[in-house]
């Protein structure tokens, strides 16, 4: 390696026998920061590596069996599990204590396993149980992390975070990595850090190995749509995001119903659920997860090549967020989103970033299928009332191919020319002169 970095042998061996060749930017700019002791805040997004950025060199600085020596603070319970394992395999060398402590499941395990732990990675809330009920102490703690910051604060965990951080030294060495660095997340910089070094990269997407696509459909058309493209185009291990936990769940159900195997992830699952879930998907035996923003949330998938919004995000960098999970490591990804009339407002919003270049596509011809739905409180019981929503077609067309020639509006202005607005291209909004890419492969 070319980068200089030095690890101790033990860590340095663990770090090749996982299959690292070389460390990333964020890495390259993080680690000797931190081997020297400054707090940083480095702000990057999902894929970049930001959990060997910091792993590693906190390794170095814990001794085994001193009490807790390290917090690890994330927003959500897949993360945590999924930093506890590679926390683990890193150590593989060294003898380490390093134990995952979240909600959901029983605390009586949890607090036999504080009692030696040298590591912690924690959700803010059953952290700050743990130091209610003094089951925890964090006296000993040299350094302090707080993962995926932003969405820990949106979620939020501000004010459990600003609890936990006053129980621990005040010489500690703190570790901050967010996307962005909004209000809260520089309020807690300002406050609760010691001059930090800040290192700031762009996303870990190729950009020239990723192309993002829209369709404008009806409302009542747009799972038709998203069965037409699962079964006909082959789009290879693929997330599809929802907005809420009980899309998830109506999706999830409805593809089964439709021949189509996928899993489904959100906050409101249970904890085996949600770990088959995520290991079905990680070991490739299942192509298709259907999730909440929320429970994906930080999670690195390998070879994720496509990436389907089937409800569009309120934010450009939600949207980012979303599709940093594909077109890595010089593969090619694929972005699709699925936009409703109900959806033009949150697209608009997402394209304020003017660095996203999204391309309209023609709807293909497609058969509309029935979207079965369950009363609320159905879900997850096992039960499942059948109803059908409003219908999706007219009966006379039941089963016969589909072409949409729906309309789509995206100000005042373009109502007046519909043969311009079937000319444009979405450049971080609208511009004339641009035709669109039809007949494209969903591939």
């Amino acid at each position: 390696m070319t980068s200089g970095i030095q690890l101790q042998p033990e860590l340095a061996k663990a770090f090749e026998e996982m299959g690292f060749l070389e460390y990333t930017d964020i890495q390259k700019k993080t680690i000797p920061l931190i081997q020297q002791g400054k707090d940083v805040i480095g702000q990057s997004f999902t894929g970049s590596g930001k959990t060997v950025a910091f792993g590693f060199p906190i390794l170095e600085k814990i001794t085994h069996n001193h009490g807790l020596q390290a917090l690890i603070l994330v927003p959500t319970r897949e993360l945590c599990e999924q930093v506890t394992t590679e926390m683990r395999k890193f150590a593989k060398h060294k003898k380490m204590f390093i134990n995952a402590i979240y909600g959901g499941v029983s605390i009586n395990p949890q607090i036999h396993s504080l009692g030696h732990a040298d590591i912690v990675v924690a959700t803010p809330g059953r952290m700050l149980d743990h130091l209610e009920r003094g089951t925890a102490k964090l006296t000993n703690v040299k350094i302090l992390v707080l993962d995926e910051a932003d969405k820990m604060f949106e979620m939020g965990f501000i004010e459990d975070v600003k609890k936990i951080i006053s129980q621990t030294p005040k010489d500690r060495q703190t570790l901050l990595f967010s996307a962005t660095i909004s209000q809260q997340v520089h309020d807690i910089v300002k406050h609760h850090m010691r001059n930090p070094e800040k290192v700031k990269l762009q996303s870990y997407v190729d950009k020239e190995k990723l192309v993002q696509y829209f369709y404008s459909v009806a409302s009542g058309d747009k799972f038709s749509l998203l069965v037409y493209l699962l079964r006909h185009e082959e789009p290879g291990l693929t997330i599809i995001f929802c907005a809420t936990r009980n899309r998830v769940d109506a999706l999830g159900k409805n593809l089964y119903k439709q021949g189509i195997q996928a899993q489904s992830l959100h906050g409101g699952l249970s904890q085996n659920r949600r770990k088959q879930a995520i290991d079905m998907f990680h070991g490739n035996k299942v192509d298709i997860l259907v999730a909440s923003d929320v429970a994906a949330r930080g999670l690195d998938i390998k070879n994720v090549r496509h990436i389907i919004n089937y409800d569009i995000p309120k934010t450009s960098r939600e949207y980012i967020h979303r599709i940093g999970r594909t077109a890595r490591a010089g593969k090619e990804g694929k972005v699709i989103s699925l936009l409703a009339p109900q959806d033009h407002d949150n697209f608009r919003n997402v394209l304020e970033d003017r660095s996203l270049i999204v391309k309209k596509l023609e709807l293909p011809k497609f058969e509309r299928v029935p979207f079965i739905t369950a009363h609320r409180r159905d879900f997850g019981r096992g039960s499942y009332t059948k109803w059908r929503e409003k219908p999706h077609y007219q009966r006379q067309h039941e089963g016969r191919p589909y072409h949409s020639g729906q309309r789509t509006y995206h100000s005042k202005a373009e109502r007046k020319s519909d043969d311009v607005r079937s000319e444009r291209k979405y450049h971080s909004g609208i511009e004339r002169g641009h035709s669109y890419q039809h007949g494209k492969r969903f591939r």
